[in-house]
């Protein structure tokens, strides 16, 4: 899954797979944490989010 660079102080990027229904939260300490069935609109709502 393809993450994308966010502004955070706390996460580093993003990625989601609609295939899968997952979301995938790296943070800049280096932890890696997936979210299986996860909507497509929670995944937009973060993304769109102004503070992450």
């Amino acid at each position: 899954m393809q993450r994308e660079a966010v502004e955070s102080s706390a996460l580093f990027a993003v990625g989601y797979s609609r295939r899968l229904h997952a979301l995938e939260i790296e943070f800049r300490d280096g932890l890696i944490y997936r979210y299986l069935e996860v909507p497509a609109s929670t995944h937009r709502a973060l993304m769109s989010a102004e503070s992450k």
